[in-house]
């Protein structure tokens, strides 16, 4: 059985320390949702040289945009996003101080350079499980941008989700050095 850390959010520096490329985690606490609409509407809000009404520093970031919920539900399905396709605005989320994100998929080299020089993480969800992925979030609540509907931020209350550390603070990333345990010589 593999061992698994548990980690209570937002995360410090400190806690993400740690962390090392291919660990099984189960996180709890408050982390804020997004995608590309809502991330560049974030980036637009600071580059006017507004204010945003919450404090991304030590916070987690999941790249996800919840089906619409049902009545009875806290949220809708909500299994992660690829995050390739928006690098742009994942450096710029580091720089504002988010010292982890939760998505699927590849990063590109740039995005893991990011997370090794603002001493950040990224942790991988399972795709294809978003319903039973939104079990793990007992609260949701919309924060900033509602005319965007679902892909408005919301700020999430989670309790054991769980996630692999794909890339870690050092930069070190597991879709490589797992594929490099079964290559040939």
């Amino acid at each position: 059985m593999m061992d698994v850390i548990r980690i209570e959010v937002p995360l410090s520096r400190d806690k993400v320390s740690f962390l090392k490329a291919g660990d099984n985690v189960l996180l709890s606490g408050t982390v804020y949702t997004g995608m590309d609409v809502a991330q560049r509407k974030i980036v637009e809000t600071l580059t006017r040289g507004d204010r945003l009404e919450f404090d991304l520093c030590d916070q987690l970031f999941y790249f996800v945009n919840p089906s619409p919920t049902k009545p009875g539900q806290i949220i809708g399905s909500a299994g992660p996003q690829a995050n390739g396709w928006i690098d742009e605005y994942s450096l710029k989320l580091l720089e504002l101080g988010i010292t982890g994100i939760i998505g699927k998929g590849l990063c590109s080299q740039g995005i893991v350079d990011g997370f090794k020089e603002h001493g950040a993480v990224f942790f991988g969800a399972i795709g294809g499980i978003g319903a039973l992925i939104a079990k793990k979030i007992i609260s949701a609540e919309v924060i900033a941008y509602p005319e965007l509907g679902h892909d408005a931020i919301n700020r999430i209350e989670i309790k054991d989700f769980p996630v692999v550390v794909i890339v870690d603070s050092q930069g070190n990333n597991y879709y490589e050095s797992a594929k490099a345990k079964y290559r040939r010589v």
